[in-house]
């Protein structure tokens, strides 16, 4: 049991618990969060904090949005899991909204991102053996460097990061690894008859909100449908509104084959993921060969439909778009341009990075982020030295520029 003492703060005592009791796989910036709303976080000190980092993109609707909340609380009372043992009266309404919604035949429910990856590699090999005629075992799916989509064993046999690979192996056989960003790579890759998928993020995020060259997008595509392969299109964290479109993919006006959605597919209430493709590609699955105990239970669905009204109904994607270039406006001309410690700024809609410059000490992306939480502002570093900025869409203007002059008060006197 906890006792709190005039020199121990709530906050301290709760560390020092997920500490002794927990397993150390996460190192979270010293700021325990007790309550959410809209853009703000409080902490169990009860200081009010900007959400720079937003779940990872999960909570793009904004903290305990009030219609998503309800949605939840309504189908609570109501039925919350059946299993795909039986039907149950709000998975097909969700199947025909979403696969209507982002314009596809089909969608295989799951839970978390990382199960969405899966199902679209096992998607891409069925359909590689049935419908290209790759011979049995031996088809191989195409990745990029830099790449994170979770770490399963899976997830990170197609890592280059040794952090998510090392001693973990053996690793998963039939993945090709190419240079993200590089087209002549691809093409090359592509030349071998094996291959049916090719899976990407068309911002990568985790590896610090790295944009590729405007035509790398749509030329891959192109590769690929000259190359007879699925063009797979991570959207975990950049779609659903984030980048300033409904999907990233959506800027160069082409429709991936197969489609991953998964964090703000629930507003950060609920773990809900999609994998939506053409009937061609989903019907190659069949009963008893996927499949997931809480995928398309009663409560996800819930969730999600409402979650991906509210996107629709509040423009989130047009905010997230206005917002971003006000953002990176004032980033480039207030700190790149006027400090040697921020060397650049990049990003779309409201998926954004600022690189802190590499000559300064080891820790200094860490030690902002520390500042800024003393600030009131909550953001986190990526790959040592990337300050990844990401608040929920749901952000006014006047916020967004009172959270600009936090961002660059803090690293101008810092």
């Amino acid at each position: 049991m906890m006792t709190h003492s005039s020199t121990v703060r709530p906050s301290q005592e709760l560390i020092e618990m997920e500490n002794r009791y927990g397993a150390h796989n996460y190192h979270p910036l010293p700021v325990v969060l007790s309550r959410g709303q809209g853009v703000h976080v409080w902490d169990v000190e009860g200081k009010q904090y900007y959400d720079f980092l937003s779940a990872y993109s999960a909570v793009n609707q904004g903290h305990c949005h009030p219609r998503i909340i309800q949605a939840l609380i309504k189908q609570a009372y109501q039925l919350t899991l059946t299993s795909r043992a039986f039907y149950n009266d709000v998975l097909g309404r969700y199947e025909q909204y979403i696969t209507e919604y982002f314009g596809y035949d089909r969608v295989l429910p799951m839970n978390t991102g990382v199960e969405g990856g899966e199902t679209a590699i096992k998607l891409a090999r069925r359909w590689g053996y049935e419908m290209k005629g790759i011979p049995i075992n031996q088809a191989k799916i195409i990745f990029v460097t830099g790449n994170f989509w979770g770490r399963t064993l899976a997830a990170i046999s197609s890592s280059s990061d040794p952090k998510s690979t090392g001693g973990f192996g053996p690793y998963m056989p039939g993945y090709v690894l190419v240079p993200y960003n590089d087209l002549s790579a691809l093409e090359e890759a592509l030349q071998d008859p094996h291959v049916a998928g090719f899976m990407v993020e068309p911002i990568q995020g985790e590896a610090g909100v790295v944009v590729p060259d405007p035509d790398y997008l749509p030329r891959a595509y192109e590769l690929c449908r000259t190359h007879h392969v699925l063009f797979i299109a991570d959207e975990i964290q950049t779609g659903i509104a984030r980048t300033g479109r409904l999907l990233c993919c959506d800027y160069h006006n082409f429709k991936p084959d197969i489609l991953v959605l998964g964090k703000a597919l629930s507003g950060g209430v609920y773990p809900v993921s999609a994998v939506l493709a053409r009937d061609e590609i989903m019907l190659l699955i069949r009963p008893g060969e996927h499949g997931s105990t809480y995928g398309g239970n009663p409560l996800a669905c819930a969730v999600a439909m409402e979650a991906l009204e509210v996107v629709k109904e509040e423009r989130l994607a047009d905010n997230a778009w206005k917002l971003g270039m006000i953002f990176r406006e004032r980033m480039q001309h207030n700190l790149v341009e006027k400090t040697d410690l921020v060397t650049l700024v990049r990003g779309k809609g409201l998926l954004n990075a600022v690189v802190i410059n590499e000559d300064a000490e080891g820790d200094t992306a860490w030690n902002i982020c520390l500042k800024m939480a003393d600030n009131g502002l909550l953001a986190k570093p990526t790959h040592g030295n990337i300050i990844r900025f990401a608040p929920p869409l749901v952000m006014t203007e006047a916020q967004m520029h009172e959270c600009c002059d936090i961002i660059e008060e803090t690293i101008l006197h810092f």
